[in-house]
């Protein structure tokens, strides 16, 4: 469960302009709401939103517009629209943009340089959630440059954490590896259980129950380790009796071929990708 944002950390006198009501900048402005930020207080800019967006930016006493806000400048200016389209969108945002604003974008691969280059100079946090976001259970990398101070990265800290842990990194770079590891990483868990699957299929199981077993396993395995104290090597070991199924199992995956190497060439290809789309 998302850690709620405390009560005197944000004011309605602190705006925030949220740029994209999509899958991400939704699940966001949902939990920001259910965490005590005044919806008086957040505007959403977005031309399309869904029919249920605008529900809850009404229910919310929120605003909706479709282009820039005249008259607001943010004390936080959110970014969550897709990368491809940011060079379109962002320019016009610079009127929004005060001395004490912070910026914050999710887009992968758009550096700070970038966004200094379409917005100003100013504080800015480049954030790299992932999908569970959209459940309260995602992660987040932060880094925050250098005009970023404490209260601002206050701020940012509980707008993020609504959808889960923030991990701050020390350098820029280490976003795209952040990238790599969780922002990307979803995927690879739902390539597992899609895996273990087919293997279940070829052992003789029903495909639909192979599926189901893999699903809950994986979703299962997942909880226990978000709840249990002990480490995923420790928790490997729990069920890993000598000379057992599990053990003859992961002699195969654990072998110099198997599962690591793998894994070290895949997110490599993921932070190689990350990097060519910052140019």
């Amino acid at each position: 469960m998302a850690t709620e944002a405390s009560s005197s950390a944000f004011a309605s006198s602190d705006p925030i302009i949220l740029i994209g009501a999509g899958n991400m900048g939704g699940a966001l402005l949902t939990g920001w709401l259910k965490n005590g930020v005044p919806g008086s207080s957040v505007t959403v800019v977005d031309p399309k939103p869904s029919e249920a967006m605008l529900k809850l930016i009404a229910d919310a006493g929120a605003s909706h517009v479709t282009s820039v806000p005249a008259g607001v400048t943010a004390s936080v200016l959110f970014i969550a629209v897709k990368p491809q389209v940011m060079e379109d969108v962002l320019p016009p945002f610079k009127a929004s943009i005060g001395p004490n604003t912070v910026v914050v974008s999710i887009a992968a691969g758009k550096t700070l340089a970038f966004l200094e280059n379409h917005l100003g100079e100013a504080a800015m946090v480049r954030a790299m959630p992932n999908t569970p976001a959209m459940v309260g259970r995602g992660v987040t990398g932060a880094f925050a440059n250098a005009k970023v101070g404490e209260r601002q990265r206050q701020l940012v800290q509980n707008l993020l954490k609504v959808s889960g842990p923030v991990e701050w990194v020390p350098a820029e770079a280490d976003i795209d590896s952040v990238t790599a590891v969780s922002g990307s990483g979803p995927a690879y868990v739902f390539y597992l259980v899609e895996c273990m699957a087919e293997a279940g299929r070829k052992l003789g199981l029903q495909a639909d129950l192979a599926m189901r077993l893999a699903r809950e396993t994986v979703a299962g395995a997942g909880e226990l380790l978000h709840q249990s104290p002990d480490d995923a090597s420790r928790l490997r070991q729990n069920v890993t009796s000598p000379g057992g199924t599990t053990a003859a199992a992961l002699a195969v995956l654990m072998a110099e071929d198997g599962m690591q190497p793998l894994f070290d060439e895949a997110l490599e290809a993921a932070r190689k990708r990350a990097q060519e789309l910052a140019g």
